[in-house]
């Protein structure tokens, strides 16, 4: 099989993001960004026949303006399956975004650092910042 990889989450998630950076940087450039000396190895696991390579997992993401912890998370089922990387996010738990750390952390400072409970009146109130 020549795309052995063509139909993992990783690789449509991959096109789905150079499609949208297209109109401002090319694949040539994102490879360039990403560190790879071979411009055509992005093409590569964009059509599935490479995998993404787990250590350009962050030098990628910058390059294609994606987190880096959903590009891992979708490099790690790649790589070594879903089972496996579902047991890897079992022990280390879900990765988080910057967005989420974002978040985290102003929790955090909004509490005084105190590690307050989710309550139901503050999951309310979570809730309706974002309309639920």
């Amino acid at each position: 099989m020549a795309n052995p990889h063509a139909e993992t989450a990783a690789v449509i998630f991959l096109r789905r993001q150079l499609e949208l950076l297209a109109h401002r940087k090319t694949q040539r450039e994102i490879a360039h960004e990403a560190g790879f000396t071979n411009a055509n190895m992005l093409s590569l696991m964009k059509v599935g026949s490479s995998k993404i390579p787990l250590d350009r997992v962050p030098s990628l993401a910058r390059a294609m303006e994606v987190d880096p912890a959903r590009l891992m998370q979708l490099a790690l089922e790649q790589s070594i399956g879903k089972t496996n990387a579902a047991a890897i996010l079992q022990v280390f738990g879900t990765p988080t975004t910057e967005n989420e750390r974002g978040w985290l952390n102003e929790i955090r400072d909004a509490s005084d650092q105190t590690d307050p409970r989710l309550t139901t009146r503050s999951r309310t109130a979570l809730r309706a910042i974002f309309g639920r």
